[in-house]
């Protein structure tokens, strides 16, 4: 049955197999390093990776022209745009 998560608990329990833990410690003392460091460091450079993955936007040559030309040459403001700004309440 799965544990409820404590708020104030800096813990993480995991369940691995004996020989991942056994390769595991071996690496982390290869590196001089206790478990837990090994493990967390190790975890974090994954996070930042699929994180920096999740918020990249890559565009083609086109596009990044293309929005380039908008930001110097808007559009216009079409009826729909104008409706919206009539519709915010003014600031004081």
């Amino acid at each position: 049955m799965p544990r409820i998560a404590i708020e104030n608990n800096n813990r993480m329990s995991l369940r691995i197999s004996p020989q991942a833990k056994s390769r595991i410690a071996r690496a982390a003392a290869l590196c001089h390093a206790d478990m837990t460091c090994f493990v967390t460091q190790a975890a974090l450079r994954e996070a930042e990776a699929v994180i920096a993955e999740a918020e990249r936007i890559e565009l083609s040559e086109r596009d990044y022209q293309k929005i380039l030309d908008l930001i110097d040459n808007p559009p216009a403001p079409n009826a729909k745009l104008r409706a919206a700004l009539a519709a915010m309440p003014v600031l004081k």
